[in-house]
């Protein structure tokens, strides 16, 4: 599992654009920049619609305020659901990048996926926030329930920049 000090892998996340999806390297995102990244177990269910994505909303300013170049949020979704979750909740128009984990590969290779399948859950991502200085975590918060929302709110994290 991910901690504080590892340099974080690369991968390709999917963003769908006005053109179509595309491909988005995370090591771009990553290098030379102060990045915020929060982990969603997936795209408008209870906890991340009602809960996380707004305590990460409502931060974006005190974010850009901190120095913060980038605030992304990761979900095992495609990247159709993450772009129209992104706008129903509110991110898209704070300049929040909502990018897909589409095969969870991402989540699976830094250790933070899990499964349930009554609930139609196959590799998705735990909650978790993590605040990364170029491509190393510097912070990092992982939620103990996943219908939770404390230690890896928008809040939280703010407050350990």
């Amino acid at each position: 599992m991910v901690k504080i000090g590892d340099k974080l892998p690369n991968a390709q996340f999917g963003l769908m654009t006005d053109d179509g999806p595309v491909s988005v390297p995370f090591a771009d995102k990553l290098a030379g920049r102060k990045v915020v990244v929060f982990g969603f177990p997936g795209a408008f269910t209870p906890t991340c619609s009602s809960l996380h994505m707004p305590s990460i909303t409502k931060n974006k300013a005190q974010y850009d305020a901190k120095g913060v170049d980038e605030v992304i949020c990761i979900a095992v979704n495609d990247p159709h659901v993450m772009r129209v979750w992104g706008e129903v909740s509110g991110a898209t128009a704070v300049g929040i990048t909502v990018l897909a984990d589409m095969d969870g590969a991402y989540t699976k290779a830094i250790g933070l996926d899990f499964t349930v399948p009554s609930v139609g859950f196959f590799g998705r991502s735990q909650r978790y926030s993590m605040y990364i200085v170029d491509g190393v975590v510097l912070q990092f918060n992982l939620e103990e329930s996943r219908s939770n929302c404390v230690i890896s709110g928008g809040d939280a994290l703010l407050r350990q920049i």
